[in-house]
């Protein structure tokens, strides 16, 4: 006859081992969750940021012109309203972006040229970014910026 204790103790390891596993499914969840969480956000960030640099780059009659709106849209959009060496970098490095998008808008000479690849260019930029900095480029625009009262003395 086998004592109480002995399958008493294989039923609470059963139990305490179907904890550990829950546990851990819980925690690879809730991993997935926050990673799906932060694809979802950058990829609206992606959009909204494409669709405004779009737009102003549509009424743009030159290439200099659409680069120039396309970086001022970049600034506004980060509330960069001064220069630094870093902020220079991204912009210059933004600009072959805006570049594909302007030519990517003018009519083809020939049906055998290539378009240029604007997500392609996009997703150089974001490897660059990537490369040169902690974390991604689209963490930028997490930067609150409160708003300053405005006070008449």
């Amino acid at each position: 006859m086998v004592p109480a204790e002995s399958y008493l103790d294989a039923l609470k390891l059963a139990a305490d081992n179907s904890s550990v596993a829950e546990n851990e499914f819980r925690s690879q969840l809730a991993a997935r969750i926050k990673e799906l969480e932060k694809q979802r956000s950058f990829a609206f960030r992606r959009l909204n940021l494409m669709k405004e640099v779009s737009g102003v780059i549509a009424g743009a009659e030159s290439e200099e012109i659409a680069v120039a709106v396309a970086t001022a849209v970049l600034r506004a959009k980060l509330g960069w309203a001064s220069d630094s060496e870093a902020r220079m970098a991204v912009v210059s490095s933004f600009a072959p972006v805006a570049q594909a998008m302007f030519a990517s808008l003018a009519p083809a000479e020939s049906d055998d040229e290539p378009r240029p690849d604007v997500l392609k260019t996009l997703a150089e930029f974001e490897a660059w970014y990537a490369e040169t900095h902690p974390n991604p480029f689209w963490v930028l625009f997490e930067n609150y910026m409160p708003e300053t009262p405005v006070v008449d003395f």
